[in-house]
């Protein structure tokens, strides 16, 4: 017969032995559904073939989804979420966080946005941020404010 002590250290080895397996199991169906959706959505393939697939699948609603990164990893998280949970409900959240973590990865490795401030005009330039056609008409000419004025009667 066991003691009482020796089982709840099993239990508690068994529960960190689980959580340990699950995160590594998050992380490689994470990384697999990064890679293969990259594969599909962005890249040739080898001799070309994913190239000619998704040429085969045409403007449709197929091709289309090849093309959104986003919508294809949230397909190709559903399977890859099996492998880290089976488990109706686990699997439901498991699937949007394996797809979720693959965005977040494909934001990762492109270059970041900058937004960078509109420039002022400077002093005396407020008058230059509406034209009239014809000064544009005339900046284009190359004759200025001569351009824009119509000629004197006599």
């Amino acid at each position: 017969m066991r003691p009482e002590g020796g089982q709840g250290r099993q239990r508690f080895a068994d529960s960190a032995m689980s959580e340990s397996s699950f995160w590594i199991r998050f992380v490689l169906a994470v990384l697999a559904t990064w890679r293969v959706t990259h594969l599909l959505a962005s890249e040739d393939g080898p001799a070309d073939l994913i190239v000619r697939f998704r040429a085969r699948l045409g403007r449709g609603l197929a091709g289309s989804l090849m093309d959104c990164f986003n919508c294809l990893s949230f397909w190709i998280a559903a399977p890859a979420a099996l492998f880290v949970s089976r488990k109706a409900l686990d699997w439901l959240f498991t699937w949007l966080a394996v797809s979720g973590a693959a965005c977040l990865l494909e934001r990762l490795g492109h270059e970041p946005v900058v937004i960078q401030p509109l420039s002022h005009p400077g002093e005396g330039g407020a008058d230059n941020v509406l034209r009239s056609e014809t000064s544009d008409a005339a900046e284009r000419s190359g004759d200025g404010d001569k351009a824009a004025r119509p000629p004197k009667p006599s």
